[in-house]
């Protein structure tokens, strides 16, 4: 195909019609559908970072979060996203819910906007082809610049 790219860019001729027009690309990088009564990722995502590097060269960030975002803090709520294990375990009761699939090797690496660190009461099915739905008590942290900037406590399966 390239070399019918290059060889139509040489001669100055047009590429055949069906290589002008394709399909329309779609984005597939988009974050969990937002479940049924729940907190979308975009909302989330909204927290901004301030940043600093200390005379070590680590990068310390902080979060800023937004009023939207900030009104969920200590509340029970729900949110959709795909399950990174962090236990050696067929189930999990502590693992990080991400808003994108982890599978993508061209988006390995979350922001702290993009992802909670869960803390479940009960085991939860490792799942790691789809989204998984979890309810639990939203905590706003990152203020002591640890990378984490949300939390869910109490978490079980929405």
């Amino acid at each position: 195909m390239l070399m019918l790219i290059a060889l139509s860019l040489a001669s100055a001729q047009p590429l055949p019609v069906a290589m002008q027009q394709g399909p329309a690309v779609q984005d597939v990088w988009q974050p969990a559908t937002t479940p049924k009564g729940g907190v979308s990722w975009r909302i989330l995502e909204a927290t901004k970072e301030t940043t600093r590097r200390k005379a070590d060269g680590y990068i310390y960030s902080k979060p800023v979060f937004p009023a939207a975002v900030q009104a969920l803090n200590g509340k029970r709520v729900k949110v959709a996203g795909y399950m990174m294990p962090l236990e050696n375990s067929s189930r999990q009761k502590r693992f990080v819910l991400m808003a994108y699939p982890p599978g993508c090797p061209f988006h390995t690496h979350a922001m702290p906007n993009q992802f909670i660190e869960v803390i479940a009461d009960t085991g939860f099915p490792v799942e790691l082809e789809t989204a998984t739905v979890v309810e639990g008590v939203l905590q706003l942290t990152g203020q002591d610049e640890s990378g984490i900037f949300f939390r869910m406590t109490g978490a079980k399966p929405g």
